[in-house]
């Protein structure tokens, strides 16, 4: 009976340890996590100074201080701010899972590369025009060429992508707190909105650029130093010489693209590469640079600083595929195997790194959270209130109330998302589909709105329709909505058909293709009297001549 006692008291021991220390790490945590919550809302109520000191200087409109900052902002913030958007949870925690995932490996983990075409083709075709015409969001050109009919509906998915943007972003927050510091999201979630809300309705483009210097700092130096503890931890093995990863005996980390599989490998990359054009937050660090070249500079920059902070995700996910779970306190079977190949990265810090790089982790991708969440709250609220309420609903606002339009806004952007942060899986597929929307239907309208200029209301119209139509019969695995259309090299797994070929980058040409043509044709209508004067319904034409006649006789008020 005594050694039975003393056994139990030996079983017990080590279980009484591993609580106790699991404590530490959560209170550890737990008080890392609120230092730096604290430090960031604090940076952004002194960006409200900032702000407020701006707008005393500036000359022209003061609400525009919150949307592009006076358009002085020097090109290190610019980069900051600029890189600290697009490296948000879903690059950094996504690039890690692509890596590890035996299905995939490194060469599907297209962000580093696709983000640094993204900002390199912004900067080369899109910063000037844009910046030259002293435009303040990304849908002047839009108003100011077809009209606020068309303007709404170029707003509404972009809109709804920033809303999903939040929720996403918000739910994989919460998954990882859950994880290393075992907090319910119920808390996490809207602790951490409150933060970001609270400083981007204070201080506006300062505050979230302030705050992305330190969100970015954090991230590069705790992903960067958990590397080192990472390849010492005795269950990992040398990535370069392992051949079986994930207790699987095939796919290593490097992957392949097979032919088959080519069509939606080129499809998912260009949805990452030329969606982002389509996206305020970038031309909101366009817009706020004091010059074109300036802009230019910052996007170049950018996309350099934007693949670097991809790598210590890259090397992350290889760790984890060479790492032998099962001499960490995670065990068997590893976690492909249970679903949870999304959570690597959290994961490999929490039983792969040790406890204090843990909680560094930890803060590293609640700021990576902030990051892209502050952006898409100021880009949504910037959006309606200067190209809707100011343009339409009210367009006698003064100052002031435009000011507390854009604070409203951001609030209300930012409770819609944090509400449907709660519901996880349908989000994330609804993500999905409201990039696909923003590549195939905005993405071909802003390159015809900035570069073609015999295009009209009536072919931007037809095209708009046209790419959200062939959208939609696509289909939609990840909504369950079963395509129409079936694209060649298509396949059926578990009765869901999945579409390999390129379709989303096809429909964004047969979009360009019919805006030209459409505009061309209605151009020739109305020239010949074809189709009389009276039936134009949306001024087309007159707008155009309008548009032309504007953009002459613009006085620049900076500096190009």
């Amino acid at each position: 009976m005594r050694q039975r006692f003393i056994g139990q008291e030996e079983n017990l021991l080590p279980s009484t340890l591993v609580s106790l220390a699991s404590m530490s790490v959560h209170a550890a945590g737990l008080v890392a996590v609120g230092v730096f919550y604290v430090v960031i809302l604090l940076t952004g109520i002194l960006a409200l100074r900032k702000s407020k000191e701006v707008e005393k200087k500036c000359i022209g409109k003061k609400s525009e201080v919150a949307i592009v900052g006076g358009r002085d902002m020097i090109v290190v913030i610019g980069v900051f701010t600029m890189t600290a958007t697009w490296v948000g949870g879903g690059y950094i925690m996504g690039t890690a899972e692509a890596v590890y995932s035996p299905a995939q490996g490194l060469i599907w983990a297209f962000g580093p590369v696709s983000y640094f075409l993204n900002f390199l083709i912004a900067g080369l075709f899109f910063a000037k025009p844009m910046r030259s015409k002293h435009y303040v969001t990304m849908l002047d050109p839009f108003q100011h060429r077809y009209g606020q009919f068309f303007t709404t509906a170029i707003l509404l998915p972009a809109l709804f992508s920033d809303i999903l943007w939040v929720a996403c972003i918000l739910a994989a927050l919460g998954g990882t707190m859950s994880i290393i510091l075992d907090i319910s999201a119920t808390i996490s979630i809207p602790i951490s909105a409150a933060v970001s809300i609270s400083y981007t309705v204070l201080g506006g483009l300062y505050a979230v650029a302030y705050t992305d210097v330190i969100q970015l700092s954090f991230i590069f130096v705790s992903l960067w130093l958990s590397i080192p503890f990472m390849f010492l931890s005795p269950a990992v093995t040398d990535p370069s010489q392992t051949t079986n990863f994930n207790q699987s005996n095939s796919f290593p980390w490097v992957g392949e693209v097979k032919l088959e599989d080519a069509g939606k490998w080129t499809d998912d990359f260009f949805v990452l590469a030329l969606g982002g054009l389509a996206c305020q937050a970038l031309f909101q660090r366009i817009l706020a640079a004091s010059s074109s070249a300036q802009a230019q500079v910052t996007c170049f920059a950018a996309g350099g600083f934007a693949f670097i902070m991809g790598i210590p995700s890259v090397i992350i996910g290889a760790v984890a595929a060479s790492a032998d779970w099962n001499q960490t306190g995670y065990g068997l079977p590893p976690p492909y195997e249970r679903g949870e190949a999304g959570n690597i990265l959290p994961l490999a810090l929490s039983y792969i790194a040790p406890t204090w790089v843990s909680v560094l982790g930890i803060g590293a991708l609640a700021a990576a959270v902030m990051s892209s969440m502050d952006s898409a709250l100021l880009s949504s609220g910037s959006m309606f209130t200067q190209n809707i309420y100011k343009t339409t609903l009210r367009k006698q606002a003064s100052e002031r109330e435009l000011k507390w339009v854009i604070r409203i806004s951001v609030l209300l952007v930012g409770l819609a998302g944090t509400c449907l942060a709660f519901n996880k899986s349908s989000i994330l597929a609804l993500w999905v589909l409201a990039n696909d929307t923003l590549y195939c239907v905005v993405t071909p309208q802003l390159f015809c709105v900035v570069h073609l200029r015999s295009g009209n209301c009536y072919g931007a119209i037809s095209g708009y329709v046209t790419a959200l139509l062939l959208r939609v019969l696509s289909g939609e695995p990840a909504l369950g909505i079963p395509p129409v259309l079936l694209f060649p090299g298509w396949r059926e797994e578990d009765g869901v058909i999945t579409q390999y070929f390129p379709f989303r980058t096809l429909i964004v040409f047969i979009s360009l293709a019919v805006v030209v043509f459409m505009s061309w044709l209605f151009q020739l209508a109305f020239s010949r009297q074809l189709i009389p004067q009276s039936w134009d319904v949306f001024d087309a034409f007159k707008k155009k001549v309008e548009a032309i006649e504007e953009e002459r006789t613009t006085i620049p008020i900076s500096k190009d």
